[in-house]
């Protein structure tokens, strides 16, 4: 997504790098440091990264996916995104799954590296072997979740929106009211844009072409998960870097992608990934019964198809699910 509101001199611009993309925020400041607030933010990101990210060998959940059979301790916030994950399986009945490393990186889209084609059904059904949400279990009373032994965790659908929920806790709790959050073109907003307007910014889609989809934000956030960034071509065929954790295989690209507006990040974050697996009839069956605010786009031959649910169509409009400060 990008934003549709510049800043003018009362409001201040951070910006780094942080799980393999960029970060921005845009800030009314009440009097901040802003170089030490980056600090604090970019401090924020180092420890999810520290913690849940697979392309770092010494981060914790990769030596938790290398850990032999038995019960680890979790830090907080990675029992906390790893519990929402585990959740998002069960409602999901596995359409989305937070084990499914194995599988990621031996179609190329893990810390191994790319490949150029398709792996044999052996290495599939061997890393299907390895994956399984049902497979864990977590104690919440010590923060405890259950290696069975070469289960590959892997919190990349879910961990950049808790990271942009952790951007906006940092700047909220240093006094800013007033945000606009980004990390890798997921988005939170707090307050009031510069114009004092809910904050507008654009729904990424490959499908809209020169048109935009705007959207308005206060108190809330957006992410899209989608088929059309990472992939590779063989023999004629696309292969997306979601794979489908049933059948080892990545999902098919008629949808395109799913847009989720929601309180948390980490929540949209982790939905649109839960409803493109679910693909284009149960994941907006599911949005539709489970009130999600979300927006589908769809391939039909050489054009796309766009649908949402009556929860996205009011927020995309007037964005009253929560009251700006």
């Amino acid at each position: 997504m990008r934003t549709m509101d510049a800043a003018p001199q009362a409001y201040a611009s951070l910006s780094g790098a942080s799980m393999g993309t960029t970060w921005s925020a845009c800030f009314l400041n009440p009097g901040l440091d802003p170089q030490r607030l980056r600090g604090q933010v970019q401090a924020a990101l180092d420890a999810i990264v520290a913690q849940m990210s697979t392309w770092d060998p010494d981060s914790a959940i990769s030596r938790l996916n290398r850990a032999e059979p038995g019960w680890y301790q979790l830090a907080p916030a990675f029992f906390k995104v790893l519990a929402q994950a585990l959740d998002l399986a069960a409602a999901s009945e596995g359409a989305y799954d937070p084990t499914v490393g194995a599988l990621v990186d031996l179609w190329g889209f893990g810390p191994p590296g790319p490949i150029s084609a398709p792996p044999p059904a052996a290495a599939i059904d061997a890393a299907l072997a390895r994956s399984g949400w049902r497979r864990t279990e977590l104690n919440t009373e010590y923060r405890g979740v259950w290696q069975p032994g070469g289960l590959q965790f892997d919190l990349s659908s879910i961990a950049k929106g808790h990271g942009v929920d952790e951007m906006a806790r940092v700047l909220a709790d240093a006094g800013v009211r007033h945000c606009l959050v980004e990390l890798g073109g997921e988005l939170k907003a707090l307050g009031l844009n510069p114009a004092g307007k809910p904050w507008e910014v654009d729904v990424e889609s490959p499908g809209l072409g020169p048109d935009r989809l705007p959207v308005r934000l206060c108190n809330t956030a957006i992410a899209t998960s989608g088929h059309y960034r990472r992939y590779f071509t063989h023999q004629n065929r696309r292969y997306a870097h979601t794979v489908d954790p049933r059948s080892g295989m990545p999902l098919p690209d008629d949808l395109v992608s799913v847009t989720v507006i929601h309180p948390q990040c980490m929540m949209a974050d982790g939905l649109a990934t839960a409803l493109l697996a679910l693909g284009p009839e149960k994941g907006l069956l599911h949005a539709r019964q489970n009130g999600l605010a979300a927006l589908f786009m769809t391939k039909q031959g050489g054009d796309f198809a766009v649908e949402w649910t009556d929860p996205f169509a009011d927020l995309a409009g007037a964005n009253t699910a929560l009251p700006c400060l």
